[in-house]
């Protein structure tokens, strides 16, 4: 009898990170497993412990795609300012606009911090992210107001996805050029 052929599937493991973001979004950190992510990235459920050897290292490889894509956006719209007045009006986009802070990116990222709050090791992928935002934001203002801008741009996009009366694009500058001052 011939052996069985293995197929050659060199994005698989970039697949299944994907479809684990994917499953956390519709069913949450708790509800995600092996048998669910393999189904949603159409692949062998014995990929799964070929390519991660446990459940906390696929939602790590996960989270921490998640963080670096939100991170290089991020990055992305403060290089773009050329001047403290661009910067700052980057910021307030990055509050506002739904590019980087959909409700799907939003929901994985409360996933992300409940996760993380109870596995240490993944602390890390958060810290890694705050690190990359700050960066990005120290490109235009001293390290202390990055700091500030950062946890602000964090707590007014989580209010906007749950305030029925969010901030508007003059409230959020307004807010901006209090804490750059």
């Amino acid at each position: 009898m011939p052996s069985a052929q293995r197929r050659h599937d060199p994005g698989r493991r970039a697949r299944i990170i994907q479809s684990t973001l994917d499953v956390i979004a519709e069913h949450g950190v708790a509800g995600t497993t092996h048998r669910r992510v393999a189904a949603a990235a159409d692949v062998p459920l014995g990929s799964m412990t070929y390519h991660f050897k446990d459940m906390d290292e696929l939602l790590t490889a996960a989270f921490t795609r998640l963080a670096d894509t939100v991170a290089a956006r991020f990055t992305a719209r403060l290089s773009a300012a050329s001047t403290v007045d661009e910067a700052c009006e980057a910021v307030v986009d990055l509050v506002l606009n739904d590019e980087w802070a959909t409700p799907r990116t939003m929901l994985l990222s409360y996933e992300l911090y409940a996760f993380a709050a109870r596995n240490p090791p993944l602390r890390q992928v958060m810290r890694n992210w705050m690190a990359n935002s700050r960066a990005a934001l120290a490109q235009h203002f001293a390290p202390d107001t990055a700091k500030a801008l950062d946890a602000m741009i964090e707590g007014l996009t989580i209010h906007r996805s749950v305030d029925p009366q969010p901030a508007d694009r003059r409230e959020v500058r307004a807010i901006v050029e209090r804490l750059i001052r």
